[in-house]
């Protein structure tokens, strides 16, 4: 069986930059599919590869990234596809109200 898409590795290299000044330079060898979803995040932002992965790469240290304020969970939301992917929920107010009603009629022992 053969596979439908490619896994073989892309050399891909990548200057970090910060301040003006090159911190470090990375080569990777990455997947072809790997390397897409890095060109589709980056063009999504309007910034180059490089400084989404820098993003990424800074996003994923401990402590950061941490979502701190309500426009940023629903930048957060809009971004992961959340927001809008309950197409059976016309009217999302009268939803909440409904789950907020059942929840406060519900037995408690």
């Amino acid at each position: 069986m053969t596979p439908s898409h490619d896994l073989r590795p892309a050399f891909y290299p990548i200057e970090l930059k910060w301040l003006g000044g090159v911190l470090m330079t990375l080569k990777l060898d990455l997947p072809k599919e790997l390397e897409a979803e890095l060109s589709i995040g980056a063009a999504r932002e309007g910034v180059p590869v490089e400084i989404y992965a820098l993003r990424l790469l800074s996003a994923s240290r401990a402590g950061a990234g941490r979502i701190q304020t309500g426009a940023e969970l629903v930048e957060y939301w809009n971004r992961e596809g959340v927001i809008g992917s309950r197409t059976d929920i016309a009217d999302s107010q009268s939803h909440a109200r409904s789950i907020r009603g059942a929840a406060e009629r519900r037995d408690r022992d």
